[in-house]
């Protein structure tokens, strides 16, 4: 277990060390949950939702023809090319 402490400011705040930071991929703009326990404060990353995912990436695509690959067919295919490798 790593610990850290750290000092609260004026306003209530507190820095979440750098290798904290780095370790759970916290960039500026990121959101954390604070969650009270009977033995402190536990600080936790969200998890991705799914759906927030496909809508950020539906976003960046947005006017941009995008392929449709069957699952099947595409699993398929890759099972294909990975027979292939194992023969040669």
């Amino acid at each position: 277990m790593i610990r850290e402490e750290m000092k609260i400011g004026r306003k209530g705040q507190v820095v979440i060390p750098k290798m904290f930071r780095k370790a759970m991929s916290i960039v500026p703009g990121s959101k954390v949950i604070f969650e009270l326990r009977e033995e402190g404060i536990l600080i936790i990353k969200p998890t991705l939702k799914t759906e927030k995912v496909f809508e950020k990436i539906a976003k960046a695509k947005a006017g941009k023809t995008v392929e449709y690959l069957h699952p099947h067919e595409a699993y398929e295919g890759e099972l294909e090319e990975r027979f292939e490798e194992t023969r040669r």
